[in-house]
Order: C-alpha cells, then sequence, then structure tokens
C-alpha cells in the first residue's frame, strides 16, 4: 500500500510501519547471530513520527524475546506519549519487556495465534547477594507492573498471579497467554490482523 511507510522511506504520507523483533538491545550489544532491535535506532524514529506533519499514525509489529528492561521500557514511555494514532499487532509472541510495548499503543492487538509470556525481571551474570540488589530488582518489576496496569485493563492482581505462576512454565515461574485470553484478562484490546490495525488507523484519520 502506498500510503504506509518502514522506517527510512522518504515516500510521503499515511502510516509508518514499525518493527520491534527480537531482543531489545540497550547498552549492551547483543552477539551478531542475536536478532535484536537496537533502542538508540528507534527512539529518534518514534519522535520523528511525532513530528512529520505527513504522517498521520504508527503501526507498531511486535515479536519480542525479551531483552534490556530499561531499552524496553524507554521506548514503551515514548510511544505512550505521542499524541498521534498508534496501534501495536503482537504477532507470534510478546515475551517479556514486550509486553509494556504491546500496551503503550493507543490500540492493541494480538494475533489470534499469538502468545504473550509473563515472567518477572531476571539478569544473567554476577549477583551481589545482598539486600540492595533484592529491593533493585523489586523496583524494576513493579516500574514494568505499573506501567503495564496503567496502560491496559488487566487488573494488578491478575497480573501478579501470572507473573508468578508455578505451574505454568517447566523449570522458570510465569505464564503464557495465548491471542483470546489476553484480551479476555484485559491485557491486550482485541484479537487483530494487519487489516484490522491498518484499519483502526485508517478510520482514526477519517474522524479527525
Amino acid at each position: 500500500m502506498d500510503d504506509i511507510k518502514e522506517y527510512g522511506s522518504s515516500s510521503a504520507g499515511g502510516i509508518q510501519c514499525l518493527t520491534i523483533v527480537g531482543q531489545i538491545e540497550g547498552h549492551q550489544t547483543l552477539p551478531e547471530e542475536t536478532k535484536s532491535t537496537r533502542y538508540e535506532h528507534i527512539l529518534p524514529l518514534i519522535a520523528a513520527v511525532e513530528e512529520s506533519p505527513e504522517i498521520h499514525g504508527l503501526l507498531i509489529l511486535l515479536n519480542t524475546m525479551g531483552g534490556d528492561v530499561e531499552a524496553g521500557l524507554a521506548i514503551a514511555e515514548l510511544i505512550a506519549g505521542m499524541t498521534k494514532p498508534s496501534v501495536s499487532l503482537v504477532l507470534g509472541g510478546g515475551h517479556s519487556i514486550g509486553i509494556p510495548l504491546a500496551v503503550a499503543a493507543k490500540r492493541s492487538m494480538i494475533a489470534p495465534s499469538a502468545a504473550m509470556t509473563i515472567h518477572p525481571v531476571r539478569v544473567s551474570g554476577v549477583v551481589i547477594g545482598v539486600p540492595q540488589t533484592y529491593r533493585y530488582f523489586a523496583r524494576i518489576q513493579e516500574r514494568i507492573v505499573r506501567f503495564v496496569t496503567d496502560h491496559s485493563q488487566v487488573s494488578r492482581e491478575d497480573y501478579l498471579r501470572l507473573m508468578t505462576n508455578t505451574d505454568e512454565l517447566a523449570n522458570d515461574v510465569g505464564s503464557v497467554v495465548y491471542g483470546e485470553e489476553a484480551v479476555q484478562l484485559g491485557l491486550i484490546d482485541q484479537l487483530g490482523t494487519l487489516s484490522d490495525a491498518l484499519a483502526y488507523l485508517h478510520q482514526t484519520e477519517n474522524e479527525e
């Protein structure tokens, strides 16, 4: 379609398409063989979309595998702070930090076969076993929980229950919810496909 722009395109008008896939890369560079989305590339693009008189709305395609929490929250906060219409579409999976990214848009959608994995914050590498470390993790987790519950209809109780479930995942803590269940929980606004996401953005354009 002529009115869909991908980032880096100079064609005028319509909808900007932003793809966020793989792991969210923050200040630490991931190996070349790891599929990742670099947040320093995404942040100026979102700002440019908000400022451009030629772009009406933002279509965010998501298939994430977790990644840097700070970088993911930074992207989510920018999306949530936009005045232009935005719609997210979860395809395949929304893992960990992908959930704040999904709910940050004005309208969130999920493909019927897509899944969202909810689990507590974790880190790799050396962890210092002192009370300050545990308080730090708790504060990071609270930031994520608050963002998700503020930008969706899921209750805090349901989200915490899903996040700390010990019966769902093998060798892990958390839950996997699929398309329809994510909508029933209020985590995502509706089931949808690409055509539904585009229809929402075109409808908001016609209403202006």
